[in-house]
């Protein structure tokens, strides 16, 4: 592993754990496999997300239910009386001119939150939570290497809009699966080549990381998607010359 005392590390935040309950102001189809919320309301004043990958917590009441945002008390976190609905982890896109906080919604059978995205409308609620942490990775690496599937396609949305606006634009590899090639159109104007691996094979995957050079310094990976598919990348591509504290690796979500 080669470090330099220059290196630069990503930055861990504790944000203040917050609850709001947010309106739904637009509805919009982003391509062929994304719905697009957009949300807004007062209880969004305040609202931070320095994190490019931060999660936030939604909560899906069942149709014609509601939900009361939790409670934050001096003995944690208090649920109004009721069912508790089912809740997921999304990616916030927030943006601070418009005052309006949207998700992308990647659709499939049989998700929670892919069913209440398709069921939305205009002047529906929706409570969200946190984020409650933030990881803030610089954004001048002059090498970055970013893996995901369609769960971290919004995440790497935000990170290409944010990397656009540099003066000098870094060295970047993208590698996106995904289950049809008509899904590829929701980057289309990312402003950045992307290998696009059409089918979700993990060989394909790995074979790729294989062929990469990373180099000795300055440089940073993320790799996301599918729990057992980013340990095995990890656990083939990530070696001991590579610095740990410069590589970002979430599952994003768990095949059952």
């Amino acid at each position: 592993m080669t470090t330099s005392p220059q290196t630069k590390y990503p930055q861990r935040l504790r944000n203040e754990l917050r609850f709001r309950e947010l309106t739904v102001l637009r509805v919009e189809r982003v391509g062929q496999a994304f719905q697009r919320i957009v949300l807004g309301g007062e209880a969004l004043e305040g609202f931070k997300s320095p994190g490019f990958d931060d999660h936030t917590k939604l909560f899906f009441p069942q149709p014609g239910s509601h939900f009361a945002p939790p409670t934050i008390t001096d003995e944690g976190i208090v649920c109004a009386e009721g069912v508790r609905p089912q809740s997921r982890d999304y990616t916030p896109l927030y943006n601070a001119e418009k005052h309006e906080l949207t998700y992308d919604f990647f659709i499939h059978d049989g998700g929670v939150a892919s069913q209440w995205a398709m069921a939305a409308k205009v002047g529906d609620k929706l409570t969200i939570g946190g984020p409650r942490g933030s990881l803030v990775i610089p954004q001048d690496y002059a090498w970055q290497l970013y893996v995901c599937d369609e769960s971290g396609m919004p995440a790497l949305l935000r990170r290409f809009a944010a990397l656009r606006e540099l003066a000098q634009r870094p060295q970047v590899k993208a590698i996106v699966t995904v289950g049809d090639a008509s899904y590829q159109d929701y980057l289309a104007d990312c402003g950045f080549e992307i290998d696009w691996i059409v089918g979700h094979n993990a060989q394909a995957i790995a074979d790729k990381l294989t062929a990469l050079n990373v180099p000795q310094e300055d440089y940073f990976l993320w790799l996301t998607g599918e729990g057992a598919v980013v340990k095995s990348l990890l656990d083939g591509f990530v070696t001991d010359a590579i610095d740990p504290q410069l590589v970002r690796s979430q599952a994003y979500w768990h095949q059952k």
